[in-house]
């Protein structure tokens, strides 16, 4: 602890990201990367703004990208908001619209960034517990409120919540703000974009890191009415009024558009997953039912983080958490099919 911190500093516990390991010939299975690169077209789109132009400043409506999500979903543009990755959205979305004094409800397993941003905003939460089965209960988030955040699919277990529920859960809740974080609904679910215009407190976050393949380039969306677009702008253009560059603002646009290649990735992966599920039941694992990239699976008779241990000696890097409720699980990516059977190797031998 330094004396010139402000205050509030010291009691942060800060956001701890995924292992992004300097080696080489690792398989790479814990940061639910997307194995396959980017489209073709948005390569092309970032490549073409390599120029003088760089010299100018972006356009800090990234206009260019908001139409692009707007006809890919048949919103209207001042329905999208543009941001530096999903987390800086959700990061707006709590700070513009989860400050009421009321707590904040999420699953007591889910994206442990929400809990940081409770700490850094402020904001009084209460973590609603998953069934035994590690699902959401819609039921349980009929309560007063200050917002209800939650992924869909849920991270790191992989569950979907249907869209019907969903709706449910957005009918309990109408005097507040319900956040669906679909960094991972392209691998197998159904957005509730289809609802924004029926629910003027619903609130739709997405990121280009997971399906579109982009990690890299940092860009994240949300939709929603534009009442709730305006409070992100608002908080936007009090803290950086440029956080798209052109690079990324045409290589999103254009990753939208090249509706083949999202497609067509997609489909590989989720064909992927499957392959993996039954790979790790054949060798006595209980894998959680997964709509996303990753699957979420423990083994009756072996310690999560032995076996994780165990991995990383052979090259094969997983995600392990030590929360409780989920310390024997293992989060582990989907790659390419390569490195889905080196991982399958590696677990047989141990």
């Amino acid at each position: 602890m330094s004396k010139f911190w402000s205050p509030f500093v010291k009691d942060l516990v800060p956001y701890v990201p995924g292992e992004q390991p300097k080696l080489t010939k690792l398989v790479k299975l814990n940061t639910n990367e997307n194995p396959y690169g980017p489209s073709p077209k948005a390569l092309a789109a970032m490549q073409a703004e390599l120029n003088d132009n760089l010299r100018l400043y972006p356009d800090p409506n990234g206009d260019r990208l908001k139409q692009a999500v707007a006809d890919y979903y048949g919103v209207q543009p001042e329905q999208v908001f543009v941001g530096n990755g999903s987390d800086e959205v959700l990061a707006h979305a709590f700070h513009g619209l989860f400050q009421h004094g009321r707590p904040l409800l999420f699953p007591d397993v889910t994206y442990s960034f929400y809990p940081v941003y409770c700490g850094l905003y402020g904001i009084p939460f209460e973590a609603i517990a998953l069934d035994d089965a590690f699902q959401i209960r819609v039921e349980d988030y009929a309560r007063p409120n200050g917002g209800i955040v939650f992924p869909n699919p849920n991270a790191p277990t992989g569950r979907l919540l249907p869209l019907e529920a969903v709706e449910r859960l957005l009918q309990s809740s109408p005097d507040s703000v319900v956040l669906v974080d679909e960094a991972y609904i392209d691998f197998g679910g159904e957005t509730a974009i289809s609802l924004v215009d029926k629910y003027p407190n619903l609130l739709v976050a997405q990121t280009l890191s997971k399906s579109r393949s982009l990690a890299g380039l940092r860009v994240g969306i949300a939709v929603g009415h534009p009442d709730l677009i305006e409070a992100l702008e608002r908080i936007k253009n009090s803290f950086n009024s440029y956080p798209l560059d052109r690079m990324a603002i045409a290589g999103a646009a254009a990753a939208f558009e090249d509706r083949a290649w999202f497609e067509e990735i997609c489909a590989k992966v989720a064909a992927s997953r499957e392959v993996v599920v039954a790979g790790l039941e054949a060798l006595g694992f209980e894998v959680l039912p997964s709509a996303a990239n990753f699957v979420f699976a423990r083994h009756p008779q072996k310690d999560a983080a032995g076996l994780a241990a165990g991995l990383r000696e052979q090259g094969v890097i997983v995600r392990h958490f030590k929360q409780a409720r989920i310390a024997q699980f293992l989060r582990i990516s989907i790659g390419t099919p390569e490195q889905n059977q080196a991982l399958l190797d590696a677990l047989k031998g141990l």
